[in-house]
């Protein structure tokens, strides 16, 4: 079983920075991908920005020029720099992993979430 555990959230106002941290821990063959989504209340849950294991990323349109998403492949460890943040970035932030846990079997992990308030 992998269990992702993350940090990093908290309270800003408009147009600051915040970093949030994701780790991933348990047994693990391989990761494919890791990312952040998010929810706001009242809204569905939404990819913010994705990143594979060679290093490809994806990112919503919405957070484009604003987030980068890294990976310490060594750590298991994900990061999301969240610059310029608007009080629309409101929400629960996920943690997601995706990958194998054996040659067979493979896991689609979530972290517990992590709070990101935007003030105006």
């Amino acid at each position: 079983q992998v269990q992702l555990v993350e940090s990093g959230g908290g309270l800003v106002q408009a147009g600051g920075s915040l970093r949030l941290s994701c780790a991933a821990s348990g047994i693990i063959f391989s990761i494919d991908a890791m990312g952040y989504y998010r929810q706001a209340p009242g809204k569905q849950r939404e990819l913010v920005a994705r990143i594979a294991s060679g290093g490809s990323t994806l990112y919503a349109d919405s957070v484009k020029g604003r987030f980068t998403i890294s990976r310490d492949n060594a750590k298991n460890t994900v990061y999301l720099q969240m610059n310029s943040l608007e009080p629309e970035d409101t929400a629960v932030y996920y943690c997601n992993a995706k990958g194998r846990d054996s040659l067979i079997h493979r896991f689609d992990s979530w972290g517990q979430g992590t709070q990101v308030t935007v003030s105006s």
